[in-house]
């Protein structure tokens, strides 16, 4: 039966490995893949300590790499009942995990340029409206109209976020499309 075990363990450690590769490809650090990793195949839940040992990490590394998860929104924090230590599980659902994570990125993303947009543009009317330099005039008119091409490009990430929230996205692309008869 040992054998058996370590084959276990070993799968394990292989498709832990392979999800912490795969999250490198969001942004996120391998460290940080292999800790929702070992969340993901726990059948209970765990502390960070428990954590701690699995990943031989340090506690700090552990405890800056579950807040990561919790903001988005990949791992939860549970109760315990008869352990005061916070205890965290893993958003097994790959499909929420990827919209989640996704309709984030592409808020964050438009927020950044709104921001921007607007403290930008009111100073590159008024060179367009008003400088004496026909150059820079011609300049801010280029940089204006970039900035409202630009529009277009944030409304429709905006519906695609929005359809993934609502599920809407589904009706187009299924989540489980039904195999074609031959």
């Amino acid at each position: 039966m040992k054998n058996e075990e370590e084959i276990l363990a070993h799968s394990r450690d292989m498709m832990i490995s392979a999800i912490a590769q795969t999250m490198v490809i969001y942004g996120v650090t391998p460290s940080v893949g292999r800790i929702y990793g070992v969340l993901y195949f726990s059948t209970e839940p765990m502390s960070l300590d428990d954590i701690k040992t699995q990943v031989a990490m340090s506690k700090a590394s552990v405890s800056n790499g579950m807040r990561e998860l919790l903001e988005t929104e990949m791992v939860i924090k549970v109760w315990k009942k008869g352990d005061r230590k916070d205890h965290y599980v893993a958003e097994k659902d790959f499909l929420k995990n990827f919209l989640s994570f996704f309709i984030k990125k592409i808020r964050h993303e438009r927020n950044l340029i709104i921001k921007a947009t607007e403290q930008a543009q009111p100073n590159l009317e008024k060179i367009a409206t008003n400088s004496e330099d026909k150059q820079l005039k011609e300049e801010a008119r280029k940089d204006l109209d970039l900035i409202k091409e630009s529009y277009s490009y944030f409304e429709w990430t905006m519906q695609l976020a929005n359809a993934m929230e609502s599920g809407e996205i589904f009706n187009f692309i299924p989540k489980n499309p039904e195999k074609k008869e031959e």
